[in-house]
């Protein structure tokens, strides 16, 4: 019990020699913060809507010079097998 006591002494006395900033600097430096932040988003948002719209162009340009067909097929089936073979798990031995 006696080192937590000292433990708390000793955070007390290095809280002591701690230069704290003022009231002032406190709130400058946090606008501060806030504005580079807002800058940066900013900054980052317009290039990524000037790629993002450079890139729709590139992709739809692309595909009305050679638009790509889709069509669907009738499924087929063998006559030979009627049913599926059953499914066996590894180490299994079919019971056919």
């Amino acid at each position: 019990m006696a080192g937590i006591g000292q433990y708390f002494k000793d955070t007390r006395g290095e809280l002591r020699h701690v230069a704290w900033p003022t009231q002032t600097q406190t709130i400058v430096y946090t606008i501060l913060v806030a504005a580079i932040s807002i800058g940066i988003a900013v900054y980052l948002g317009f290039f990524d809507f000037v790629f993002t719209t450079s890139l729709t162009h590139v992709v739809d340009n692309t595909n009305t010079a050679s638009p790509i067909q889709v069509t669907q097929q009738a499924a087929t089936t063998s006559a030979s097998s009627s049913a599926p073979a059953p499914l066996t798990l590894p180490g299994e031995t079919s019971t056919q």
